[in-house]
Order: C-alpha cells, then sequence, then structure tokens
C-alpha cells in the first residue's frame, strides 16, 4: 500500500500551510471565536479564491481541481494543525460531497459558488435521540401542492449560523428507523418555518438547533430521488469522519510538537525536563500513537475513495477508534507535561485539548464505532 503523496499533493500540503502559518496566528482564531462570528469568512474566501482549496476535491466540470478523498486528507491535516475555525468538512466534504452526488439544478446552482467560498453550507441529519442513526429520522416532508412541507427537528447543526443554506433529511415515507423513504431537501436559511437556536460550543465553533415548522420549498428543493438518499447520506458520513481523523491528526502532530518544544524551554533542578529519561519515554509513546492514528486514516481514506460500501465504513470505523484513543492520550499528556501552563489560552495546546475534546464526541463515540464494526464484520461473515 502506497501512502505517499503525489508531487501534486505536496505542493497542495506546503501551500496550504504557508498560507495558514501567515494567516493563523493563534491570538486571530482566539479573537474570532471569543468576540466575532466563530469564523473568518474573508479567510473562507481566499480558500477557495486565491488558492483554489476549497475545491481541490471535486471534478474540473464542477469547478474543482479533480481531486478526490486523499485531497481532503492533505487539506484537513493542515486546517487541524492550524486549529483553523472554517467548515471544512460541513460544508466542502459532506454538504459539497451530497450536492455532488444528488445533482440537479440546485447543485449546478450552488457548487460554484460554494467552491469559490462565496458561501458556506450546513447539514442537518441527526435529531434529538436518534444519536448517531442517520436512519431514525421523524421530521417530515409531505407534498402539498406541486412542493413539500417540512416539520421536524434536526439538532446540533454545526456551521448552521454560518450558512445561506441547510441541507436536511426529511421522511417522505415509511416509519421510523425505515431504511427506504428517506429524503434530502435544501432550505433557504431565510425560509419562512425555518428557526435557528444557535449555541457556541466549547471549541469556540457555533451550531445551532434547527426547527422546521411548516417551511414550505419548491419541487426543485428535493436532492436527488424522493425516498432513495440514505446510500448517499452513509457514504457522505463516512467521507467526513475520514475528513475529521485527518483533522485530528493534525492537531496531535501541532500537540506533539509544541509539547516537545516547550519541554526543551521549560527547566527543574537547572535542567531542561526534555533530558529527563521518563519524559523521554512519554513523549515516544505519543509519537507511537500519532503514528498509529496516522495509518489508520490513510487506510480510511483509501476506503473512501474506492472501497465497497461494507470494508468502507469498516476501515472508517476502525479509524474512527484509533483516532479518538490516540487523541485522548496525547492530549492529556500534552496539558500534564505543560504544567500549569497547560491550562492558560496563552499556549495553543489548551485550545487544542478543547477541539480534541470535542472531535471526540462528533459522529459518533468510541463505543459506537466499535459496536458499528462489530456489527459490520457479522455481517460480512454470513
Amino acid at each position: 500500500m502506497d501512502f505517499n503523496f503525489t508531487s501534486e499533493q505536496v505542493l497542495l500540503r506546503d501551500s496550504l500551510r504557508a498560507f495558514l502559518a501567515d494567516c493563523c496566528p493563534l491570538e486571530a482564531r482566539h479573537e474570532a471565536a471569543r468576540q466575532g462570528p466563530g469564523w473568518r469568512p474573508e479567510l473562507w474566501r481566499r480558500l477557495g479564491t486565491e488558492l483554489g482549496i476549497l475545491g481541490a476535491a471535486f471534478p474540473e466540470a464542477l469547478g474543482g481541481s479533480g481531486g478526490g478523498a486523499y485531497e481532503h486528507l492533505v487539506i484537513m491535516e493542515e486546517l487541524g494543525a492550524a486549529l483553523a475555525l472554517e467548515p471544512y468538512v460541513e460544508s466542502i466534504v459532506l454538504a459539497g460531497g451530497l450536492l455532488q452526488r444528488a445533482g440537479g439544478a440546485a447543485a449546478r446552482d450552488l457548487l460554484p459558488g460554494l467552491l469559490a467560498g462565496e458561501r458556506a453550507l450546513a447539514v442537518g441529519l441527526l435529531e434529538p435521540g436518534a444519536r448517531q442513526a442517520p436512519a431514525r429520522v421523524e421530521t417530515s416532508a409531505r407534498r402539498e401542492g406541486e412542493g413539500w412541507r417540512l416539520d421536524g427537528h434536526k439538532a446540533a447543526v454545526v456551521a448552521a449560523p454560518w450558512a445561506s443554506h441547510l441541507i436536511v433529511s426529511a421522511r417522505t415515507s415509511g416509519g421510523l428507523a425505515d431504511e427506504r423513504g428517506i429524503s434530502l431537501f435544501l432550505v433557504e436559511r431565510e425560509r419562512a418555518g425555518l428557526t435557528l437556536r444557535p449555541f457556541h460550543t466549547i471549541d469556540g465553533r457555533r451550531a445551532a438547533d434547527v426547527v422546521l415548522d411548516g417551511v414550505r420549498l419548491p419541487p426543485t428543493a428535493l436532492l436527488g430521488e424522493e425516498g432513495d438518499a440514505l446510500g448517499l447520506i452513509e457514504q457522505a458520513n463516512d467521507e467526513a469522519i475520514a475528513a475529521q481523523c485527518a483533522e485530528a491528526v493534525g492537531l496531535m502532530s501541532r500537540m506533539l510538537a509544541d509539547t516537545v518544544a516547550y519541554t526543551r524551554e521549560r527547566k527543574q533542578f537547572g535542567q531542561v525536563i526534555a533530558s529527563f529519561q521518563a519524559l523521554q519515554h512519554r513523549m515516544a509513546d505519543m509519537l507511537m500513537q500519532l503514528e498509529l492514528a496516522r495509518s489508520a486514516v490513510y487506510r480510511a481514506t483509501q476506503a473512501v475513495a474506492s472501497a465497497p460500501a461494507n470494508e468502507r465504513a469498516m476501515a472508517v470505523s476502525a479509524a474512527k477508534v484509533t483516532v479518538d484513543q490516540a487523541l485522548r492520550y496525547l492530549g492529556q499528556n500534552a496539558v500534564q507535561l505543560h504544567g500549569g501552563m497547560g491550562m492558560s489560552d496563552e499556549v495553543a495546546v489548551t485550545t487544542c485539548f478543547r477541539r480534541a475534546t470535542v472531535l471526540g464526541g462528533t459522529r459518533g463515540s468510541v463505543e459506537h464505532h466499535l459496536d458499528r464494526f462489530s456489527r459490520l464484520e457479522r455481517n460480512l461473515h454470513r
């Protein structure tokens, strides 16, 4: 298995790394998270128009650069290391992936502006009490005249306060948890009957609960085939998990690098603490966890790019478990090795730890993905 990047992917990584180093100092992130809107729209536009980053994984016919899942991996590692606030996974991987596969007039209208950084999108798939079950959909979509009427509730939709449009799942037929009968709809944020209840997340981002109360939509709001969206949702969600795991690898790389640098400066008993053998062993263990996670993410990305659905889902769940366990280990040790400074916003490791905590609970816990992997493996051998 070849995990080497192509020359184009190396160029993408290096140019994005240099751009983020110049544009994303920690102080600017803190200001946007605490006092600003929770993201930087001007940076988002520059990522789209100046660098072409937002379209790197999309076909040239849609205004992209012809890449795919590996480009998502490269980009998310760098965004993770830079602690970027911008909603790449939510808007580009998840919403963009759904639009690309659903096709139709709405996708043709929205994707160019999305890839240029002129707009952001959010995706509402999960509902209160549904946990990580995309088939458990109570939100209803009923035909009304030539269009649709939506009623329901979507929980904790990240990036919804910034989005011009939301993609939401709704049931057009069948009962709760039926795999058939789930459809996707595109809803403008200002559409009558749609209410956002925004809140801050602990890592400085923004999310919202979304209430749909008699939201009337035209027939063109339906994305893809009616009642047949679950496969699209599961594929896009696996792609989002793989990209999120790549972000975590970037985050862990920064935590480890910052910790090593700090231990080379901090002195106790007249010596830098990096010279203490016990701490050297601790940091070696941190590196091993990071590399184990990186390998799992590369495997998941390969599966997302080309494997059948069952194999893809197993590789993604395996990566999520491996990455979450490594995140916890690295995060806790990075904070501890920073001592009192590890609890201060003056160092990046504190913000990294908050983001790591959020990532650990996003798109399924370790227990959820262990159960999912076990279930998929049993199905494979029947």
